[in-house]
């Protein structure tokens, strides 16, 4: 099926980790010109560039600091020209549980930071990318999170950040459409996803089996699965007429206990 996306300019933040090298390998798949950033994972990005059979490059940037997010679109541009879509994945995951009365100010504020304000300047500077060069098309798609859906005891933090976006994109999809007529702004929210992050965590067979107890499809997410759906919402052919939408992808999770452990077969997480 012909998406649309060969020689369309995505710009993936985070695309170092599960869900971001994921995606960009879908992208290098349709044919898309791709520019990676990272932070400090640069050894993960030349390994991940030598895998994609496209045009791509890597970008370093701390999106904490508007002067690096400046300098990051600058050099996508440079490089590649207009940028098409703007995958807003990169974010940080503390992974001690901390309820309120325990966090420090300081963890919370690094958490918004790292994944709110850092999706603000990345919008901002692809709106003036926009401006740069007019055209009917453009799309922000941002990772959010389950968390941000139904909440996170023990993370406060992570999910003000994810629920945040929300808002956040309910704004922007009514604001792109002043710069390119039919700019769209979704969110793709995880579920519980296998990736190296969530490794540790899903080795621990009780706490699968508690999780999975709360799925109706009784599986962890791929981080392909993420990926195939930040690509359908990405094709302007395929969902073009998708804007201002959260999709939750995680197996029908409601936030509830759905089945008795004994009817969970904990050793197919993966399906």
């Amino acid at each position: 099926m012909d998406t649309g996306l060969k020689n369309k300019h995505v710009l993936i933040t985070g695309a170092s980790g599960g869900i971001g090298s994921a995606t960009a390998k879908k992208f290098a798949e349709e044919g898309a010109k791709l520019t990676l950033h990272y932070n400090t994972n640069r050894k993960k990005i030349e390994q991940l560039l030598n895998e994609l059979n496209t045009q791509s490059q890597m970008v370093q940037a701390d999106l904490r600091n508007s002067v690096d997010v400046e300098n990051l679109f600058e050099r996508s541009m440079e490089t590649f020209g207009r940028i098409d879509v703007l995958i807003a994945n990169a974010g940080v995951w503390p992974s001690k549980d901390l309820f309120i009365h325990e966090m420090e100010l300081s963890q919370w504020e690094n958490t918004i930071k790292t994944n709110l304000t850092s999706i603000f300047l990345c919008a901002k500077h692809f709106f003036l990318n926009l401006k740069k060069y007019p055209a009917e098309h453009g799309n922000i798609i941002m990772i959010g999170s389950t968390a941000g859906v139904f909440g996170e005891a023990g993370h406060v933090d992570y999910s003000a950040s994810k629920a945040a976006l929300t808002g956040l994109m309910l704004s922007l999809k009514n604001e792109i459409v002043h710069l390119a007529r039919k700019g769209r702004v979704n969110i793709v929210s995880p579920g519980w996803t296998y990736t190296p992050m969530a490794e540790d965590s899903l080795k621990d067979v009780a706490m699968v089996k508690r999780v999975l107890q709360t799925i109706p499809l009784r599986k962890i997410a791929t981080a392909e699965d993420i990926a195939n759906t930040i690509v359908f919402l990405a094709s302007d052919k395929l969902a073009g007429h998708i804007s201002g939408q959260n999709i939750v992808v995680a197996g029908g999770m409601e936030g509830r206990v759905l089945f008795l452990p004994e009817e969970i077969d904990e050793t197919r997480f993966l399906g």
